[in-house]
């Protein structure tokens, strides 16, 4: 029935879940290679607070969107849908599987769904008359100018994060509509897919063990020597790619803001509160097959389940 559309495997699941082991099983298995959708991932230079892939852990698998920028370039979501389907249609080509891998959900959205508005309406001088307000007033006084017009998108995004606060407040301005409005009423599949989308997850509590866990072996590895390391490569904190989680806690200890274990706690409380975001954030789709990995006996049973259940979608 789907055979004019292409095939797209997508696995998804909140941060410190297993995605990255797990992946590379199923790329083995599907014939596959994969696309990352990390908005971390992509930055070159950042590899322990991203939790970045190793060559010895891809085991031979061709990834993409990993290291693909400097941690000063700009780089959007629509910039995120161009390079991916371009990878998708090169992997395709091959006669392999794109496997799309990772957690951010506006990268998987650009992908799943046919989300066009977001370059449709564009004003630089508002942006900056924002931007100025928010340098002015604090990130506050502009979230709370988004929570009195799109309560929803408030909600959703995060009171640092500047750039996407003023974007809604943007296309509000422009259109007169919130952009939740956009987000609710224009998630049309994208039609140029047969999609199998596949979500992992474990137990709440066994999932804060995996992050904080995962927090202490960064700071072991050399999380701040990364960090040091970057900001003498000349990137200032006031990056986007420097305000990203594991980085601005460690800049804020290095800064004497925090001691080095209000850092770490601070970083474990935060991620483990992005974590409950992107599964609020996943779970809003009914399309992503769950697969709670305490279910299974070992990862092997896993993989199996979850390829059995690709083909069977996709017909690959």
């Amino acid at each position: 029935m789907n055979s004019h559309k292409k095939p797209l495997f997508v696995l998804i699941g909140p941060t410190a879940v297993g995605k990255t082991e797990i992946s590379i099983e199923l790329a083995h298995k599907l014939n596959g290679e994969i696309i990352s959708a990390d908005s971390m991932q992509i930055y070159k230079y950042m590899d322990i607070g991203t939790a970045k892939i190793t060559e010895e852990e891809k085991r031979g698998i061709k990834h993409y969107l990993i290291d693909e920028i400097y941690p000063d370039q700009k780089f959007s979501v629509s910039d995120y849908k161009k390079l991916a389907e371009k990878y998708i249609n090169e992997i395709l080509n091959k006669g392999k599987l794109p496997i799309v891998v990772g957690g951010t959900g506006l990268y998987i959205n650009s992908l799943v769904y046919e989300l066009d508005f977001t370059n449709a309406v564009s004003n630089p001088e508002f942006r900056n008359e924002m931007m100025n307000k928010a340098k002015t007033f604090g990130n506050k006084y502009i979230h709370d100018e988004l929570k009195k017009v799109d309560p929803i998108s408030a909600e959703r995004i995060h009171i640092n994060d500047t750039k996407r606060i003023i974007r809604a407040l943007e296309i509000y301005h422009e259109t007169g509509k919130p952009m939740s409005h956009y987000y609710k009423n224009f998630r049309k599949p994208n039609s140029k897919y047969n999609i199998a989308m596949v979500g992992l997850t474990i137990d709440r509590e066994k999932l804060y063990n995996r992050i904080n866990h995962r927090v202490d072996k960064m700071i072991e590895l050399g999380l701040i020597d990364e960090v040091k390391n970057l900001l003498k490569m000349g990137y200032s904190s006031e990056l986007t790619s420097m305000q990203g989680l594991g980085y601005k806690e460690i800049i804020a200890y290095l800064k004497g803001e925090y001691t080095l274990e209000e850092a770490i706690n601070i970083l474990k409380r935060d991620t483990r509160r992005f974590a409950k975001r992107q599964l609020t954030w996943f779970r809003r789709d009914d399309r992503i097959h769950w697969v709670n990995l305490e279910r299974f006996n070992d990862k092997n049973e896993i993989v199996d389940y979850i390829v059995n259940y690709v083909r069977s979608i996709l017909n690959f």
